[in-house]
């Protein structure tokens, strides 16, 4: 399963574990970390946990 990242549109792969699943986990690019809930394989839901992510940061 894959997703985007919310903060930084990182394309973020889950493994089979992540099937039905509830909780948190971590985009690699930006270090956000992203509140989803999946069940039979599919992405039902995806934000951000705004309290522990940092903000995606732009080069100049």
């Amino acid at each position: 399963m894959k997703l985007n990242c919310l903060s930084c549109g990182h394309k973020v792969e889950l493994d089979d574990v992540y099937d039905d699943y509830a909780g948190q986990v971590k985009c690699f690019a930006c270090g956000a970390i992203l509140e989803i809930k999946t069940a039979d394989g599919k992405l039902k839901s995806v934000e951000v946990a705004w309290g522990l992510a940092r903000p995606a940061q732009k080069e100049p």
